[in-house]
């Protein structure tokens, strides 16, 4: 069932921030920290549970899985990524009811060609601007809830297209019903307010780090036009480098513990992940003392 906070805080423009969810242990730490909403990101959920690249290689299936056990996980508003739909209109509409009924409260399809590539990478490839109006129109009335689950649509067409061409297509989704627009890539924070000022709706950024587009506080983003901004990229990069970073000192000198690394508190990661429930389990069922 989509949560109705996504709509809530679009309807009194309150500007909001939603990290990306690579693996289910993000989660619980977004969980801790208290996370409203969280972006369940194709591209880090691919590479945590298949060591594969954003190219397309992950079927519908797996991500519907995926994205159900970060619904699971969480105790925020789940946006996911859902690619193309996975195909044609058919696909799109099952994309839409599976994502739905897994829980999902915001649905991202974008234009690119399948197999689709990483918005910030090269070799992208758009289809037509008709034939992503006819997705999103699919989109728009295969969802149960039409108030609370949202139909997010991603251009990727600044690359290949260029600016005005990518804003008529952005214009072009909003009209065919998409509730949140994303233009994908923008490459200047001129761009980026270029794309608020022209599309009448609202407008998600993407904090890519290591991307294209500038990463700006969140204030300015606010003050840009944006209505809220996801960090896809954050949590996964910072704890492949924190991984690197322990690693190395346990190959160079036999210690795992360091002062100069931290490292999450074991008790503490333990309730995190639920086994405080399993031990209430074991003492109530298991004869445990």
């Amino acid at each position: 069932m989509a949560d109705p906070i996504i709509r809530r805080k679009l309807d009194l423009k309150e500007f909001f921030v939603a990290p990306g969810v690579q693996d289910m242990i993000t989660a619980a730490i977004c969980r801790k920290v208290g996370f409203e909403v969280v972006y369940g990101t194709g591209y880090w959920l691919t590479a945590s549970a298949y060591g594969l690249p954003d190219a397309g290689i992950a079927t519908y299936s797996q991500m519907l899985d995926r994205m159900a056990t970060v619904v699971r996980s969480s105790t925020g508003a789940v946006i996911a990524d859902a690619d193309t739909g996975y195909g044609g209109l058919l696909n799109v509409h099952h994309t839409v009811r599976g994502y739905e009924s897994a829980g999902v409260t915001a649905i991202q399809l974008e234009d690119q060609e399948f197999p689709k590539k990483c918005g910030h990478t090269p070799f992208k490839r758009v289809i037509s601007l008709e034939d992503m109006v006819d997705k999103i129109r699919v989109a728009v009335d295969a969802r149960e809830d039409k108030q609370n689950c949202l139909i997010i649509a991603r251009t990727d067409a600044r690359a290949s297209e260029g600016m005005d061409k990518a804003l008529k297509r952005a214009e072009a989704y909003r009209k065919a019903g998409a509730d949140v627009i994303f233009f994908e890539a923008p490459q200047s924070e001129e761009e980026m307010r270029r794309a608020c000022e022209t599309i009448d709706a609202p407008m998600m950024a993407n904090m890519a780090d290591g991307g294209v587009t500038p990463i700006l506080p969140a204030q300015v983003l606010k003050d840009i036009g944006y209505a809220f901004a996801i960090y896809p990229s954050m949590t996964s990069l910072v704890g492949a480098a924190a991984m690197e970073a322990a690693l190395v000192k346990l190959k160079t000198t036999g210690v795992s513990a360091d002062p100069a690394t931290p490292m999450f508190d074991f008790k503490e990661f333990c309730g995190l992940i639920g086994f405080e429930e399993v031990w209430a389990f074991e003492r109530k069922w298991g004869g445990q003392a």
